[in-house]
């Protein structure tokens, strides 16, 4: 590619953002990265009606957090600032007036309720209404294509409300092309004429994208498919200022589980799985929404899910760490088809990553959301991860699988005592007592040894040994392997916690 690759993101801050905008600010990431390029956030704040405190502030979050940073925005190598729409909007109005002064848009001062008339009355003739060619200079509508030049601008000098629509082309097919879904043709007669700017003095999101687009030098418009009807309108409007148009490249949906409909919160809220990066609370409703972040799952394992969210690396690999996500990504193998969300393979992911962790940094994880353990030694916790991280998925499940480690049991499982407990067991587990209490050096493979020997020397059956010493160590017949436990509690809470039990029978 001969010109620098810069690309955008660029959210409203309505609210906080989902999963899969996400999904689109990660492929713009990896598609700019993979040629050497920029990626540049831009808040597209124009409709100040639905702005939410905070969600600005959240969406730079949730990327740092996903390391997936941006190269320009606001507050950060403003070459090309500012960021915000809502501070360049002195810029847009002498786009819509050149456009205008060449004929290719015009003044409409219709009211919401005239076009609601005329919305009324073909809706009666079984037709659709459709502002375009094919009325907009029949002198029903009130335009500037039909008005005399001085009533509009009389219209104009008296404050009464108006919109700049566009001049959509009648008889012409349109020739697109996007990266992902290829040749595209639009019949311009199906077109409406789209509002471009208001009498307010803002404009609409289209005007303004595609100005911002120009002036920052946007190569590849990489976004949702929900902008593909737009599409035609955007190419249009760059050949009405006859500047040059980005690529277009237009991701496929993030599907609900089912695989019908496109994935919202409240599929989270009933599956119980977070559609937001970070934990979220409305400033109106004080709604708390779950987050991947607080949920527990790792950064990486939520870039590499979302990044096979649509893409697909043409081989057998899932595993991705970012490096490997930039030198690999292609447009070209992203998807046309919806993309369906699995939330069990999203905590495979995560199952995985856990296991690359240090033990050290999970044991600090751990002891951070637990503060019973905050005395704990960090290495000796670190060494009890080391045991019980394969059956976790989150930090958060390392309590139950190792609460045995850090406190004896204060009861014992009612199923688990029935299968252990043998008229023969008080004996048995003295004598196991005596075994422990007599081996030296007291390490793991010690334990083992001693005691397999004394059961094999004795002709005992293993499970009259193990389940119940088990269940005196753990409370129940889970956990890791026995002799590993033994040497991490240490012999003098081993001996303990088997006279407890006995005490019980």
């Amino acid at each position: 590619m001969s010109k620098n690759v810069r690309v955008r993101f660029a959210p409203s801050p309505t609210g906080p953002l989902h999963i899969g905008g996400v999904r689109t600010a990660l492929f713009n990431y990896l598609f700019a990265k993979n040629h050497g390029g920029d990626f540049v956030l831009r808040i597209e704040d124009t409709d100040q009606n639905r702005y939410v405190e905070g969600a600005e502030d959240y969406i730079v979050e949730a990327l740092n957090w996903c390391g997936i940073p941006f190269d320009e925005g606001p507050g950060k190598n403003e070459k090309f600032g500012p960021y915000r729409q809502s501070e360049r909007k002195h810029l847009y109005k002498q786009y819509a007036d050149q456009l205008i002064n060449e004929g290719k848009a015009y003044y409409a001062f219709d009211t919401a309720e005239e076009l609601d008339a005329h919305r009324k009355q073909h809706e009666e003739e079984k037709k659709t209404f459709i502002y375009n060619w094919h009325n907009r200079e029949k002198g029903r509508l009130v335009n500037s294509l039909v008005l005399p030049e001085e009533e509009t601008k009389a219209k104009i000098d008296a404050g009464e409300h108006y919109v700049v629509r566009f001049k959509s082309p009648q008889d012409q097919t349109l020739h697109l092309k996007d990266i992902i879904r290829g040749d595209i043709s639009i019949d311009t007669n199906v077109l409406d004429d789209k509002i471009l700017f208001k009498s307010d003095g803002m404009p609409t999101y289209h005007l303004a994208n595609i100005v911002d687009d120009h002036l920052m030098e946007i190569t590849h418009v990489i976004r949702g498919e929900e902008w593909l009807p737009s599409l035609a309108l955007h190419q249009l409007l760059y050949d009405a200022f006859s500047w040059e148009a980005p690529q277009f490249a237009h991701l496929p949906l993030i599907l609900k589980p089912t695989g019908k409909g496109k994935l919202s919160k409240r599929d989270g809220d009933k599956l119980g799985f977070p559609v937001f990066p970070l934990v979220w609370t409305d400033p109106k409703t004080n709604e708390v929404s779950r987050g991947y972040k607080e949920d527990g799952y790792f950064s990486e394992a939520v870039v590499n899910f979302l990044a096979f969210l649509g893409w697909n690396p043409g081989t057998e690999q899932e595993i991705f760490d970012l490096e490997q996500l930039i030198n690999d990504f292609d447009l070209e193998r992203v998807n046309k088809a919806g993309a369906r969300f699995d939330p069990d393979k999203t905590k495979w992911f995560n199952h995985h990553y856990m296991q690359q962790q240090l033990d050290l940094d999970l044991a600090k994880q751990f002891q951070s959301i637990r503060p019973e353990l905050k005395d704990i030694d960090l290495n000796y916790m670190a060494l009890v991860i080391g045991l019980i991280k394969e059956r976790a998925t989150f930090v958060g499940d390392f309590w139950d699988l190792s609460h045995f480690f850090f406190t004896a049991p204060k009861s014992y499982d009612e199923k688990s005592s029935k299968k252990a407990i043998k008229e023969s067991t008080p004996d048995i587990l003295n004598n196991v007592a005596e075994l422990v209490s007599s081996t030296n050096p007291f390490t793991t493979e010690s334990l083992q040894a001693n005691i397999k020997g004394w059961i094999t020397t004795n002709n005992i059956g293993f499970g009259k040994v193990m389940m119940p010493l088990r269940l005196a160590l753990v409370g129940a017949l889970q956990g890791p392997d026995v002799f590993d436990i033994m040497y991490m509690i240490g012999e003098d809470e081993t001996i303990k916690r088997i006279e407890a039990l006995v005490k019980t029978i």
